[in-house]
């Protein structure tokens, strides 16, 4: 069956302002239903009722459920470049340092359940919601490898680390903490422990770091 989209959602409401509370009630209710029930199967109207809003508030602060899905997954990816210090907080002179705070907090994204839970309901309707699809891209993988990438050319003008090619190597860092536990959480198979997952935080820096230290 084909899925029902937003298509005649009403545009958004221009130069009104936002009421911080009310996005913040609108976007805990979007990541609750989205979790729960997936993309394609969330409904605006259960998640308007949730955070105590109209329907049309959500339609005049995010346009469509594409873009309010587009916001919860950036309030998620936040949580990497903002959670630890910020990525333009870390000290380009100490790699180590900042690449495991960073794969820290991106380790510990990749293996919530929360997350898988959108990975599976994206990968599950990338024909029917491109939007949705290019959403959760642009939100998450390019922005997070955007950011890592950032700051290793402020490491690599610092001489602390030889990238010349920043963003090849950010993707290279990231992919790292995507294989096998990421491929189990998202079949809902066993997961890796704590030690498993540490030790993996350490080899993949050090690697990273045996490639792209300094000459």
């Amino acid at each position: 069956m084909t899925p029902t989209k937003d298509d005649d959602a009403p545009k958004p409401r221009r130069g009104r302002p936002r009421d911080p509370e009310r996005c913040r009630r609108i976007i805990e209710a979007a990541h609750r239903h989205f979790t729960m029930h997936g993309l394609e199967r969330a409904s605006v109207d259960a998640i308007a009722a949730d955070a105590g809003v109209s329907k049309m508030t959500i339609y005049s602060n995010f346009a469509s459920k594409e873009g309010l899905f587009e916001a919860v997954v950036r309030e998620r990816t936040d949580r990497v470049v903002g959670g630890v210090e910020g990525v333009e907080a870390l000290d380009p002179k100490q790699p180590r340092k900042a690449l495991l705070a960073i794969g820290e907090q991106f380790l510990a994204l990749a293996r919530e359940d929360d997350s898988l839970g959108k990975f599976r309901s994206v990968y599950g309707v990338a024909g029917a919601y491109p939007e949705a699809c290019r959403a959760f891209y642009r939100q998450g993988a390019e922005r997070l490898i955007g950011d890592v990438a950032a700051y290793l050319r402020r490491a690599h003008a610092a001489g602390a680390l030889n990238v010349p090619h920043p963003r090849q190597a950010a993707d290279l860092f990231l992919s790292m903490f995507l294989g096998d536990g990421h491929i189990r959480g998202l079949l809902m198979l066993e997961m890796p422990d704590e030690r498993e997952n540490k030790a993996l935080l350490r080899e993949a820096v050090r690697v990273f770091l045996a490639a792209y230290g300094e000459d």
